[in-house]
C-alpha cells in the first residue's frame, strides 16, 4: 500500500509547481521533499518525476496517482465533515481568503454572526485576489473563498470546487470629478447621450485610467469594454484596491469601473454612467473544495455570509445628495 504522506507531497508539488514551494508551504527543508518523492517512486516502481531545465514535471504515472490521491482527500475531508456534525459545537479553524471589496462590506457582517451563534469557531480571514486564492482553495490553503466573476468572463471552473452563488453586484462607469464638480469629458446626465453607454465610455477615450492588474479577471473585462467601444484605454494607475480607484476618480486623476460594493451601503460619491447592457454585474461566489462542502463550519460560513448579504439589501435607503438624486432621476445608479 502506498504511504498516504508521501502521495500528498506528489499532489502538492502538482498544485504549487516547484520542491521549493512545496518545501516552503509544508515548512520542510526541500532536500527531505525530494528524499520523501524518491520513496515514493521505489514504492509504485516507476519514474514519478521528470527533469525539465531547472525544475521537475509530473510523469504521466504520477498524475494517475495524484488523480486518485484527491479522491482519496476528498473523501476523508467528508468523514471529518461528518465527524464535526456529530458535535454539539463548532471548534477549530476555519480558514478564509476573500477579494477586498467582499471583506470590506461582507465579511464584517459575518464574522459578527458567526461569532454569536457560533463563539468557539476561530475565523481565520486573508485579503486575496480570487486569481490566487482559488489555486490556493485547492492546495488546501484555505477552506473556503471569497470570488469574483466578470460579465462575459468567466472563471475556469477548477476540479474538484464547489460554488455558492452570494449577489450580483452591480457595476458602473465612474466619471472623473475635477475641481469644479463637474465630470470631465463626459455628457450631463441630462444630456442627449445620458442614455447611451458607449458614448459615455468614449468620452472617455483620451483620460487617464484606473484598472487592476493585468492577469486579472476585472482588467481583461475591463479592457475588453474599452476595445468594444472602439479604443484603448490610457491605463496609468494599476491596483487591485478598489478604494484608491475611487479616491483617484473623486480626485479627478482617472476614470474608472467601479462595483456598488465599494461603497459599502453608503451613497455614491462620485458620478456614475450605466454599462452596456450584459455588462453591468459581477457574480459574487464562494467556493469551497467539494469533499469539505458539507462541514458544519464552511456551512455556517456560508450561511452567515448569505445573511450579511441580506441585512444589506434590507438596509434602507440612505439619504442622498443632490448628485446622487440626479442620477435616480436619470435611470443611473
Amino acid at each position: 500500500m502506498f504511504d498516504l504522506h508521501r502521495l500528498r507531497l506528489l499532489r502538492e508539488l502538482k498544485h504549487r509547481g516547484t520542491l521549493a514551494a512545496v518545501a516552503a508551504a509544508l515548512s520542510y527543508a526541500p532536500s527531505s521533499i525530494s528524499q520523501q518523492l524518491s520513496q515514493l517512486e521505489a514504492e509504485v516502481g516507476v519514474r514519478l518525476l521528470e527533469p525539465v531545465g531547472r525544475r521537475v514535471r509530473l510523469t504521466e504515472q504520477a498524475e494517475i496517482l495524484v488523480a486518485h490521491t484527491e479522491a482519496v482527500l476528498e473523501r476523508l475531508e467528508r468523514a471529518e465533515a461528518e465527524i464535526s456534525a456529530s458535535l454539539t459545537e463548532l471548534t477549530g479553524t476555519l480558514r478564509v481568503a476573500s477579494f477586498q471589496t467582499a471583506a470590506l462590506a461582507l465579511v464584517p457582517a459575518a464574522l459578527g454572526l458567526l461569532r454569536d451563534l457560533h463563539p468557539h469557531l476561530r475565523v481565520h480571514l486573508t485579503h486575496l485576489e480570487p486569481e490566487k486564492a482559488l489555486p490556493a482553495l485547492q492546495a488546501r490553503d484555505f477552506d473556503l473563498v471569497l470570488a469574483e466573476e466578470y460579465p462575459g468572463n468567466p472563471n475556469p471552473r477548477p476540479a474538484g470546487l464547489d460554488e455558492q452563488d452570494l449577489l450580483d453586484d452591480p457595476l458602473h462607469l465612474a466619471l472623473p470629478e475635477p475641481a469644479d464638480g463637474r465630470a470631465a469629458d463626459a455628457p450631463d446626465t441630462a444630456g442627449p447621450d445620458a442614455d447611451d453607454p458607449m458614448a459615455a465610455l468614449r468620452s472617455l477615450a483620451d483620460h487617464p485610467w484606473v484598472m487592476e492588474p493585468e492577469g486579472t479577471a476585472a482588467r481583461h473585462w475591463a479592457m475588453t469594454l474599452c476595445r468594444n467601444a472602439g479604443f484603448e484605454p490610457d491605463v496609468r494607475f494599476e491596483t487591485t484596491d478598489l478604494l484608491l480607484h475611487l479616491r483617484l476618480v473623486e480626485q479627478g486623476h482617472a476614470a474608472a469601473f467601479l462595483p456598488d460594493l465599494v461603497w459599502s451601503g453608503q451613497p455614491p460619491t462620485v458620478t456614475l454612467r450605466r454599462l452596456p447592457d450584459g455588462q453591468r454585474a459581477r457574480r459574487l461566489f464562494t467556493a469551497v473544495r467539494r469533499g469539505r462542502s458539507r462541514h458544519p463550519a464552511v456551512q455556517a460560513c456560508r450561511d452567515a455570509l448569505l445573511r450579511a448579504v441580506a441585512l444589506r439589501s434590507a438596509r434602507p435607503p440612505d439619504r442622498h445628495d443632490c448628485r446622487c438624486r440626479n442620477l435616480r432621476s436619470s435611470g443611473i445608479g
